[in-house]
């Protein structure tokens, strides 16, 4: 069964930091080279300095960035820049938007998640993960101890009735955190610790299955500290801190969760490409916004996907569905019919073209920037994955091909720390 807890976060000191915007950040994966540089320059309190420090020279296995996030991390709890809430909460979470010129109000909640062993779990990923991603925060966290970021999972409510407890305790009280991002997302915070109304959440959730959205590497880091930790215990309880771990929770039903593409650019393209009429309805484009529309359209009922050139622009659009059983023999058939996976095997696949020759963008402008300033030869423009497709790949057991799914707007890392040495 799915058991979620109410917890004491650890968070800001209002009285130390006047403006909260100058101290979060995004979470570690999406945070840039230059990103991080810069937020380590934005406020010595800026939450980076913890999540996800700076290498430098002379490091040792002993005094590292690591080892520098534990310290940082105790050095603020001490002097109160952080402090710890006096009751434990379910943190209501209110996230307001704009996609693709629309405004949005995402609703969810930060609680603490029970982790099981594999076989009795209830959580589903559908990523692949990186080992070097691993060790990296598995080393972060046996020094620092904390939750430090949460997962993002979804569950499905489409009746909204987890909403609507939220939605009636909001109204009524006030936010305790309410800052935008430099994005422009307004993230919004409420401490709900009325036991009756937790309790309500507790037993909804108790009968879900969840789908993790970000968070694959945290998750499965959370998994193997549990194991680590189990084994220096002679007698476990279960009600250990690291049995847990902190988790964004938001409902896969909400016409408000958006799930973005991820685009593909590719630097070398042969110029002959008429292999590609022997699988896909190939029409001229006139230009990107007219694309789009087609795209768009073709997504509803086909498999289909843009390919920009200096040259040309072109929809794909998939002749016939019995090709992909023909073509591609491995997965199930939700599996299968992913325009990434049909993107892979029907085109890199015959041009030779591996994963890690592939840049991945979550921005399309700035795949189509990269080869008018001739950085790369094609992109190849894609749809959003459907929440169905995502529930069935993952119900499935496997994973999709990397970088299918970007869930937007990402949780705010430095908003709410579960700290496991409190």
């Amino acid at each position: 069964m799915t058991q979620i807890r109410s917890f004491k976060a650890t968070y800001y000191n209002p009285k130390k930091v006047d403006d909260i915007s100058q101290v979060v950040c995004p979470p570690y994966d999406v945070i840039s080279p230059k990103e991080q540089a810069a937020f380590h320059q934005a406020h010595p309190f800026n939450y980076v300095r913890v999540l996800l420090g700076l290498d430098k020279p002379g490091d040792s296995s002993h005094d590292n960035k690591y080892s520098r996030a534990k310290k940082i991390f105790t050095e603020w709890i001490d002097k109160g820049v952080l402090i710890e809430d006096e009751k434990p909460c379910l943190y209501v979470y209110r996230q307001e938007y704009k996609v693709f010129g629309q405004r949005r109000s995402r609703l969810g909640f930060l609680a603490l998640m029970r982790l099981h062993d594999k076989e009795q779990s209830k959580v589903f990923p559908h990523e692949n993960t990186h080992m070097a991603a691993k060790v990296d925060r598995l080393r972060l966290l046996r020094n620092v101890k904390a939750s430090l970021c949460p997962i993002f999972v979804c569950y499905s409510d489409q009746y909204k009735k987890v909403e609507d407890i939220f939605q009636s305790f909001i109204h009524q009280n006030q936010p305790f955190i309410d800052v935008v991002d430099s994005d422009g997302v307004h993230h919004v915070l409420w401490r709900m610790d009325d036991e009756t109304a937790i309790g309500q959440v507790q037993s909804f959730m108790s009968d879900q299955a969840l789908f993790i959205a970000d968070g694959h590497h945290r998750y499965e880091v959370g998994m193997e500290y549990r194991r680590l930790r189990l084994q220096d215990k002679k007698r476990a309880t279960g009600k250990e801190p690291f049995n847990y771990i902190m988790t964004y929770f938001t409902n896969l039903d909400s016409k408000d969760l958006a799930i973005l593409p991820i685009h593909r650019v590719v630097k070398k393209m042969p110029k002959n490409l008429d292999f590609l009429e022997e699988f896909f309805r190939v029409d001229r484009v006139s230009d990107i916004n007219e694309l789009k529309i087609l795209l768009g359209r073709a997504g509803k009922n086909e498999n289909a996907f843009g390919l920009y050139t200096s040259d040309v622009i072109k929809l794909l659009r998939l002749k016939n569905k019995t090709l992909i059983d023909e073509h591609i023999h491995e997965g199930s058939k939700e599996y299968r019919s992913l325009d990434a996976t049909i993107l892979k095997y029907f085109i890199f696949d015959r041009i030779k073209i591996a994963s890690e020759e592939i840049i991945y963008k979550k921005d399309m402008q700035e795949a189509i920037d990269m080869v008018n300033n001739r950085e790369a030869a094609a992109c190849f423009i894609l749809n959003p994955v459907r929440v169905d497709q995502l529930k069935s790949v993952a119900l499935n057991g496997e994973k999709m091909p990397p970088k299918t799914t970007y869930f937007y707007p990402k949780v705010l890392s430095g908003l709410t720390i579960y700290n496991m040495n409190a």
